[in-house]
């Protein structure tokens, strides 16, 4: 008769588990926003092309990759309830290697953002702190359905978009620049919402008062959808009115296809919001696109 030996625990994370732990799929978004930035700010390229391509991988495999890390560490008892096979709960990622991880980022992303100069370096120490500050207690706001999703929003969106042009001019943007980024950076609150319906059951278990979970599946959906819907229309406005008509025209078409798109996941949101995160999303962030080289022919 043989006697089974258990497992022992893993001392060392696996190297498959820690790219899991910082998401690559999340990294595009601020990426995105990033080059938008540099498109809007009418710069040319040219030499800058280093800086341009430097801000790229600190706005999303380091500083996006380290929030991932951030919240994963954070979320782990959530994760546990949600997601039982995240790299942390599952114990491919044992120990207190997450933080360790989370941490180490947090310190590159500060090294390389200085490379950015003054302006770079200083939304970089904005982006490390919203990272901390939306996962981490005492702050964890998280917590909160309406300061959580507004902060990833901005720091997803809005930051980068302003760091990519003010990288490239050498100082402030214009103000049309910020006041779109601004925007977009609003209308991601509703994008972060409809990402919550993922981890409804274990949000409502841990007290992480979500949007879906205060208010119900339904009525936040409703909501995230004008979240989504009314800085588009703003930007839309401004765009004809400051001039770039047909760039208005592209942008309002792509926000009639979302909301189309809208009406397909409302009928069942619990359901169908990861479909819109993978079919509106791409039409959001395609005008934001189109924004950028609206504002890029005003200079």
């Amino acid at each position: 008769m043989s006697v089974s030996t258990p497992l022992q625990p893993r001392s060392f994370p696996e190297p498959a588990a820690l790219l899991t732990l910082i998401k690559p799929i999340t990294w595009f978004p601020p990426m995105w926003a990033y080059l938008c930035g540099v498109v809007s700010s009418g710069a040319s390229v040219g030499a800058a092309w280093g800086l341009v391509v430097l801000g790229i991988v600190l706005a999303g495999p380091v500083v996006c990759g380290m929030s991932q890390a951030a919240n994963d560490w954070c979320d782990r008892h959530v994760d546990a309830i949600n997601e039982p096979h995240r790299p942390i709960p599952s114990g491919r990622v044992p120990g207190r290697w997450g933080l360790w991880v989370a941490l180490a980022m947090s310190a590159l992303s500060l090294v390389i953002g200085w490379q950015l100069g003054p302006w770079g370096f200083g939304a970089t120490c904005l982006a490390v702190a919203a990272a901390w500050a939306y996962s981490a207690e005492p702050v964890r706001m998280k917590r909160s359905g309406w300061w959580g999703p507004g902060l990833v929003g901005l720091s997803y969106e809005s930051l980068p978009w302003f760091t990519g042009a003010a990288v490239l001019s050498a100082g402030a943007p214009r103000w049309e620049i910020v006041l779109i980024a601004l925007l977009y950076g609003i209308g991601a609150h509703g994008i972060m919402t409809l990402n919550d319906f993922k981890a409804l059951e274990g949000d409502r278990q841990m007290g992480v008062n979500s949007l879906p979970v205060t208010l119900g599946p339904d009525a936040a959906a409703r909501m995230a959808c004008w979240v989504m819907v009314l800085p588009q229309v703003a930007v839309i406005t401004l765009l004809a009115l400051w001039g770039p008509v047909w760039h208005a025209v592209a942008v309002a078409a792509l926000l009639l296809a979302q909301v189309w798109a809208m009406t397909v996941m409302l009928e069942d949101p619990k359901a169908k919001a990861p479909w819109y995160n993978g079919t509106g999303v791409v039409l959001y962030i395609s005008g934001m696109m189109i924004a950028a080289f609206a504002l890029r022919g005003m200079v």
